[in-house]
């Protein structure tokens, strides 16, 4: 039997400070703060604690413990954060992360980016191996991936499967991309019948422009709620019964035929190195 809940998610929209943990993490507080009683879950930007586009300070600035500083702001607004940051790993490896932290304070689930965005991502990060991250909160099943992650139907589909009814994707999109935040966000959501909130950075980083337009999506790929551009959150309730109806309609994740994928699998490992 399937477990039945809502949820009150928002997204924050921000240009934040590149390179300032501190005021980024004061932002977020009074993000929090501004919610209080509206959300039960806060999702950020993609690296949102130090900024996506900053070089080399990032290698300096992750030797601080900031996953501490998002407890106590989980805890202190009683309300669940996803938030994005970089985290050592074994061997000194760094990680593009999403962190769910519960209204405790409790870490409950992390996603380590798989897919690897650039130079600016490559330069710096080790790609994670677990393709779609589930975490269960208040009867909702949150799954949790990275901003490139999305754009691999593949992904989505694995998350769909393993029983995702929300799908959380803090992203760093950029300048000339605008139609992935217009367009595929709404397909991905609408090909599997879940929830997909996709939330941005505003304003720019070195040669960095980001392109906004933040958005909480339902099951049928309609917009449930949108920022454009600027700093600002948006809110949207998940309802467990609504993905369960949608999937029953539009029965994709049971009608799919998985062993049609053998022969993609083998042409995608002989798969020639593109030019750069």
């Amino acid at each position: 039997m399937s477990i039945s809940g809502t949820l009150r998610v928002a997204g924050l929209q921000s240009a934040g400070k590149p390179a300032d943990p501190d005021a980024n993490l004061d932002e977020l507080d009074r993000a929090a703060k501004n919610l209080a009683g509206q959300a039960d879950l806060l999702i950020t930007p993609e690296l949102f604690v130090t900024g996506y586009d900053i070089g080399d300070r990032l290698r300096e600035l992750v030797s601080v413990d900031h996953l501490e500083s998002v407890r106590s702001i989980a805890q202190r607004n009683q309300m669940a954060i996803i938030v994005g940051l970089a985290e050592e790993g074994p061997a000194g490896a760094l990680h593009n992360s999403a962190v769910f932290i519960d209204e405790r304070g409790v870490v409950r689930g992390r996603h380590r980016k798989t897919h690897l965005f650039g130079e600016i991502d490559r330069a710096y990060f080790t790609p994670g191996s677990q393709p779609a991250t589930v975490v269960q909160y208040r009867g909702v099943q949150v799954g949790v991936m990275i901003c490139y992650d999305v754009e691999f139907p593949e992904n989505v589909r694995m998350a769909a499967l393993a029983g995702a009814d929300l799908l959380a994707v803090p992203t760093a999109q950029m300048e000339p991309f605008e139609f992935v935040a217009d367009v595929l966000v709404r397909a991905r959501a609408w090909e599997n019948q879940i929830y997909l909130a996709y939330i941005n950075h505003d304003g720019a980083e070195n040669a960095t422009t980001y392109v906004g337009r933040s958005s909480i999506v339902g099951p049928d790929g309609g917009v449930l709620d949108r920022i454009e551009s600027g700093t600002g959150t948006i809110i949207a309730e998940i309802d467990t019964e609504v993905v369960r109806v949608a999937q029953r309609v539009n029965p994709y994740l049971t009608d799919v035929r998985p062993e049609l994928n053998a022969p993609l699998l083998a042409q995608s490992a002989r798969r020639p190195e593109w030019p750069v």
